[in-house]
Parts: structure tokens; C-alpha cells; sequence
């Protein structure tokens, strides 16, 4: 087992994700029903099931889909689960410490994650994708992402926006 979030940290993280609302919102001109109704939760490592672990990125997400009976009809419902993986960020502020502040990392993993959300959602990212199709998928996520933290990005924030810039594509710390 990985090293699990700390109490603080599993509310920096919380925040985190809030900030990232925010500025997603912004970004994409969306109102706060609108967000609402793509429906995502965020897990920590320590309370993921044994498929949602992933040691090789920072977080994982997935797509679950169930049947709701509602009215003598069944209505799809769909959301997300965002997993954090808490010892593979900790491993990777652990190994940047000098210039990557957990904070400013758990902003961009939040951000490109409700990104994803965003354009699955609006039919404009394929979950299901594969191979090719997967990396340009990344690719647009990563961008956009940027573009959703660079209007008020400093110190911290800029060099994490570094790191995940076109020149050293995704996962600079892995």
C-alpha cells in the first residue's frame, strides 16, 4: 500500500475541486444546475475499489451508468467518479518539492478532470475512446485546461502549467 492522503490534505483537496467548479463554469459559460447535472464524486485512494486503482497517473476516471425506474419508465442516470491517486501525487510533490506545491497540482488534477466531465457530457470527448483518439482526447483536455488556469495563474500554478505544457506532453513527473 501507498502512502493516503492526510486529513488536511483530503481538504485541500475538497477545496480544490470547489476552485476548479468555479473556473470551469467560467470557462465553459455554464451555471451551477447546469454542472450540477453532470454528476461526478471524487474518491481518495483509501476509499477506492480494487479496479479504480491506477499507479500510473495521478487520477483516474470512470464511467458508471445505472437504471433508475421513475414513472413506469427507466431513466439512465450516469456519472462520474474521479479517483485520486494519492500516493502518486504525494510521490510526485515529494520529488518536485523545490518548485511543485501540492496545492497548485491538486488545482490542475481537479481542473482536468471537470474538464473531462464537461466534455463527455456535451458529446464532445468520447470516454470510450482508444489508441489515438485517446491521446488527442488528452491532448485537448490538457490544453484546455490551461487555458481554464492561465488567466489567474501564478508562482506555483505556473510552473505546474509548465510542466504539463505541449513540450513535455502528460505525466512530466512520472
Amino acid at each position: 500500500m501507498g502512502n493516503y492522503f492526510s486529513p488536511e490534505q483530503i481538504a485541500l483537496t475538497a477545496q480544490s475541486f470547489k476552485e476548479a467548479e468555479i473556473l470551469t463554469r467560467k470557462y465553459f459559460h455554464i451555471d451551477e444546475e447546469e454542472l450540477r447535472l453532470q454528476r461526478y464524486d471524487v474518491k481518495t485512494r483509501a476509499f477506492l475499489e480494487n479496479h479504480e486503482i491506477c499507479n500510473h497517473t495521478f487520477a483516474h476516471l470512470f464511467k458508471y451508468e445505472y437504471e433508475k425506474k421513475r414513472h413506469q419508465t427507466d431513466e439512465l442516470i450516469v456519472f462520474y467518479r474521479v479517483c485520486l491517486q494519492d500516493d502518486v501525487i504525494l510521490d510526485a510533490v515529494n520529488r518536485a518539492a523545490s518548485f511543485i506545491s501540492l496545492p497548485a497540482l491538486l488545482l490542475y488534477i481537479a481542473t482536468h478532470e471537470l474538464v473531462h466531465v464537461i466534455r463527455f457530457e456535451r458529446g464532445e470527448g468520447d470516454f470510450y475512446a482508444t489508441g489515438t483518439e485517446r491521446i488527442r482526447e488528452e491532448e485537448i483536455v490538457h490544453r484546455t485546461t490551461r487555458n481554464v488556469l492561465k488567466p489567474g495563474a501564478a508562482g506555483d500554478m505556473n510552473l505546474v502549467l509548465e510542466c504539463f505544457s505541449d513540450q513535455y506532453r502528460m505525466q512530466p513527473f512520472l
